[in-house]
């Protein structure tokens, strides 16, 4: 009777349980997020992702399970959007502390959003290119992550430029810019920012829970 190698039974654990408790987690999130949002139409714009999503990750799993620090980085942008989306992003307490605190002109919320937007995504394209792509070990590869980062970003803008043009005034809350005529161009950065330190603090983690993901033909 085959025996499991030292280690692999609590590893073996670990993989089975985390994604239950982060789809309990982030269910939970939704339900309260929902809750008497500020604006409805708002909260459905910025957490359509998290609904779209959190399926496509469950559905995929057998087939194409993802790293734990993935599914745990994943779950953290998951709820930053949902508060994002129950108060809109120009309105979350948290935010109104830390501008009291250090004396800012807007409600910072925003601009974490943004960080997030390019610091967990850069660890989901990183994961998908070592993954199915010849980039493993390429220098090549922390570049063009980077890039795929900012071209989501970009998408993201352009999509509230829809929602602006459509919407006019009654997107605002959507929008989050409060005044800032600079604001799209501090949302790509802030993406940008997030993007690079990602790479530069979880690269070698990242290499570390992959190499523990099974390997499948």
């Amino acid at each position: 009777m085959p025996t499991a190698l030292p280690g692999t039974a609590p590893l073996a654990a670990r993989r089975r349980r985390l994604p239950a408790a982060l789809v309990v987690l982030v269910l939970a999130a939704v339900a309260v997020s929902a809750w008497r949002p500020e604006d409805p139409v708002t909260w459905l714009l910025e957490t359509v992702w998290v609904l779209v999503g959190l399926p496509l990750v469950v559905l995929a799993r057998r087939r194409f399970p993802l790293s734990d620090l993935l599914c745990c980085l994943l779950a953290a942008h998951a709820v930053v959007l949902l508060v994002g989306g129950h108060y809109t992003y120009a309105q979350v307490p948290a935010g109104d502390w830390v501008r009291d605190l250090l004396g800012l002109e807007r409600n910072p919320y925003d601009r974490f959003g943004h960080l997030m937007q390019g610091f967990v995504p850069a660890l989901l394209v990183r994961e998908l290119l070592v993954r199915t792509s010849p980039l493993r070990g390429s220098r090549w590869l922390a570049p063009l992550v980077v890039c795929a980062c900012l071209a989501v970003s970009a998408v993201f803008e352009m999509l509230e430029w829809a929602a602006a043009v459509t919407g006019g005034h009654a997107a605002d809350a959507f929008l989050a810019t409060q005044g800032d005529e600079w604001d799209t161009q501090w949302d790509m950065f802030c993406a940008l920012i997030g993007a690079s330190l990602s790479l530069l603090l979880l690269g070698r983690l990242h290499d570390r829970r992959l190499a523990e993901l099974p390997h499948r033909p």
